[in-house]
C-alpha cells in the first residue's frame, strides 16, 4: 500500500484538463494515507543568479537571505523525499514538457541534495520511490521521436534515483479522444494500490 503520493499538477487549464483528471484517478486509485499536492499553474520561480549562488554556498554558511531564496527549493525537496509515488500530471506542450513543469524541476536538482557525484558518476539519492506520470497530447504520440516530454522526466528522475516510472498515455487526442482516453483509464485501472 502507498503511504504518502506527492500529486503534480501542470496543465493550464483548471477545467476540463485530461492530465488533472488522469491524477484524480490515479491518485484515488492509489488509496493513499496521505497526498501532497503541488500545483504548478502557480510556476516556481526560475532559477537565477542569486538561486545559484545559495544553492551553492554550503549550508552552515548560507545567509538569512540565502537560505530564504532556497525556501520553495528545499519544501520541493522535502515533498520527494516524503513522497513514496509521485503522480505527475503532463500535458505536453509543442513536444515537450510545460515550462512551469522544467522550472519545478530546477527546483530540485541539487548536487549534494538529491543526486551526488562519484568516481562511478552522478548517484541519485531519491532511490526507492514510484513516478507514474499522467500524459496527455493533442497529436503527438507518447514514446515517438518527437515526445520529448516523457523521455525527458524518465531521465530526470532517474537522474535522482526515481526509476519506477510508468506512463499513463491519453496521447494523441487530436486524432481519437474517446479511444485515447479510455485507453488511459484501463490503464489507470491496471495500476497497483
Amino acid at each position: 500500500m502507498t503511504k504518502t503520493v506527492l500529486r503534480i499538477d501542470s496543465s493550464v487549464r483548471k477545467d476540463e484538463s485530461v492530465t488533472r483528471d488522469l491524477t484524480n484517478r490515479i491518485v484515488a486509485r492509489l488509496n493513499a494515507d496521505e497526498v501532497i499536492t503541488r500545483d504548478l499553474i502557480e510556476t516556481p520561480p526560475l532559477v537565477d543568479e542569486a538561486w545559484a549562488t545559495a544553492n551553492f554556498t554550503p549550508a552552515d554558511k548560507r545567509t538569512d537571505a540565502q537560505k530564504e531564496i532556497l525556501a520553495l527549493s528545499d519544501t520541493i525537496v522535502d515533498e520527494l523525499r516524503a513522497a513514496d509515488t509521485i503522480v505527475i500530471g503532463l500535458p505536453i506542450y509543442n513536444f515537450m514538457i510545460p515550462a512551469s513543469v522544467k522550472a519545478w524541476v530546477d527546483q530540485f536538482i541539487r548536487a549534494g541534495v538529491t543526486f551526488r557525484y562519484t568516481e562511478a558518476g552522478p548517484e541519485g539519492l531519491l532511490p526507492n520511490k514510484r513516478a507514474i506520470l499522467a500524459v496527455a497530447s493533442g497529436g503527438t504520440g507518447v514514446g515517438s521521436e518527437i515526445d520529448h516530454a516523457t523521455t525527458y522526466m524518465k531521465f530526470i528522475l532517474g537522474f535522482v534515483g526515481i526509476t519506477d516510472v510508468s506512463i499513463v498515455a491519453a496521447d494523441q487526442l487530436a486524432i481519437d479522444a474517446e479511444g485515447s482516453v479510455k485507453n488511459a483509464y484501463e490503464a489507470v485501472e491496471q495500476i497497483a494500490a
